[in-house]
């Protein structure tokens, strides 16, 4: 999938991208069914809210076909390297889970910040990419992003360890107003398969989900490869160490895997 001129300057103005069932239900529908398998596994990867309930699944890549064929699928890998001009790694992965009632808040942050701060990425140059495998509504704790706030830098924050489950460097209430007011806030909705591409330095939050409907989604992080960590602070299987380039699979890859392995197969 090809950028277009009118997309990449709809990027660099606005910091993101968002493409309406970008996968197929077949493709997503095996995805959901296995990320659920994942949430109930006792690995070290699965994180929980304090409720017990599934938080995210780093690097399920790594030990899961479906995510790994997600995670080199060429609708997502050949924008991120069109946009840098050079091959991408995978810098992490996860599967956030906001499980119905207790899918608690992530913080107002740049993502930027903490890869800079703990891992020594030493520019801007890694694209988050989110793929709903769940039908995301203005209720069920979506993402909310400030439009054109990458712009502003790589902001000053705060290492929160005690809100959630999950360490966050977080802005401050004053600096959210500022950009809010400048650029507003938005909540991208809409179908499982739905993509969302955005810049490292876009400062986005999610709200609590206290529905009964969940809502999960899927977190590349593809980083340029000349653009590698620096530091080695967090563990291997959260901000990964292998900066091979990334080969992309073929586009029909997960229909496959879909057909071969769903349950109705």
């Amino acid at each position: 999938m090809k950028l277009t001129d009118q997309q990449l300057a709809e990027f660099d103005e606005l910091g993101y991208l968002f493409t309406p069932s970008c996968f197929s239900e077949a493709e997503i529908q095996v995805l959901r069914d296995e990320a659920e398998e994942i949430y109930k596994s006792d690995r070290k990867e699965v994180w929980r809210e304090d409720t017990g309930a599934p938080r995210t699944a780093f690097a399920a890549h790594t030990y899961n076909e479906a995510f790994r064929l997600l995670g080199s699928h060429p609708r997502l890998i050949d924008p991120v390297s069109q946009l840098f001009g050079e091959q991408v790694y995978m810098h992490q992965y996860k599967i956030n889970a906001k499980a119905p009632f207790d899918g608690a808040v992530w913080q107002w942050h740049q993502d930027y910040g903490t890869w800079a701060r703990d891992d020594g990425m030493p520019e801007p140059r890694a694209m988050n990419i989110a793929v709903f495998l769940d039908e995301v509504m203005p209720i069920n704790g979506p993402l909310m992003f400030i439009p054109k706030s990458h712009k502003r830098g790589t902001l000053d924050a705060s290492h929160d360890t005690t809100t959630t489950s999950y360490p966050l460097w977080t802005l401050d209430n004053d600096m959210v107003t500022e950009l809010a007011d400048a650029g507003g806030i938005i909540a991208p909705t809409g179908p499982a398969g739905s993509v969302m591409m955005f810049h490292g330095n876009l400062v986005h939050a999610s709200p609590p989900n206290i529905t009964p409907y969940p809502r999960k989604i899927v977190y590349l992080t593809l980083n340029a490869v000349s653009n590698h960590i620096t530091k080695f602070n967090r563990e291997d299987w959260i901000a990964h160490r292998d900066f091979t380039p990334i080969d992309p699979v073929s586009d029909d890859a997960l229909q496959e895997y879909a057909r071969s392995h769903s349950k109705a197969a």
